[in-house]
């Protein structure tokens, strides 16, 4: 990982948060203040090894998104905070300590089931770090295996058995340059294209539609 490498997630980051504070406040208001020092190094000695250099600089300006609440007098949630594709929301440490024993448990079972190839992400499971959540059961991780997928960002839908896992990006950075550019321009990223999520009362988030 080199110095430009890291210095590329600032700017697109600092783009895709630009975007969701001028356009989707919501979003962004769900956002979490930065991970503390203790919690950082403690995660990486959860793990085992360092945190992808991108991955540590954004839960250093942000641990995770929050979970939306109600408005007082209200029984309807604005789903805020999931605005990466397939419904995703940022993890802070604790969801990531938390995803990661299921991954090493999922990696565990198929290295058992013997029905991968040994450089498959079925069974490297152990070396992914979880960064966004959704509700059904899937995860976008960053992979941790040195050589030339380090910093790769995947998709994998756990629930649904779906255990290959899609490329996202090749890093964090140029997944949110990717992901900001699709919200400026209404483009699809992937077969994910961005759309708004309206309530009754006219609040609206990001939302992603599947396109095939």
């Amino acid at each position: 990982m080199t110095q430009i490498d890291v210095a590329a997630f600032g700017p697109a980051w600092a783009r895709l948060e630009s975007w969701l504070l001028s356009h989707s406040p919501a979003d962004h208001a769900a956002l979490r203040g930065p991970a503390g020092h203790e919690q950082l190094v403690g995660l990486e000695s959860r793990l085992g090894f360092a945190l992808h250099p991108e991955l540590k600089a954004l839960l250093e300006l942000h641990d995770g998104a929050a979970e939306p609440v109600a408005d007082p007098g209200s029984r309807t949630v604005l789903p805020a905070g999931k605005f990466l594709p397939s419904g995703h929301r940022l993890s802070g440490v604790d969801d990531i300590v938390m995803m990661y024993d299921v991954l090493v448990d999922v990696g565990e079972d198929n290295i058992e089931a013997d029905l991968w190839e040994e450089d498959a992400l079925a069974v490297n499971l152990h070396q992914c770090v979880p960064f966004a959540l959704p509700n059904d059961g899937g995860v976008a991780f960053i992979d941790h295996r040195p050589g030339p997928s380090y910093g790769h960002v995947y998709e994998m839908g756990i629930g649904s058995g779906d255990l290959s896992g899609t490329l996202w990006a090749a890093s964090l950075a140029e997944l949110f340059q990717a992901l900001a550019d699709a919200l400026e321009s209404g483009s699809p990223f992937l077969h994910y294209t961005p759309t708004t999520h309206e309530d009754a009362s006219g609040r609206h988030c990001v939302e992603w539609e599947i396109r095939r």
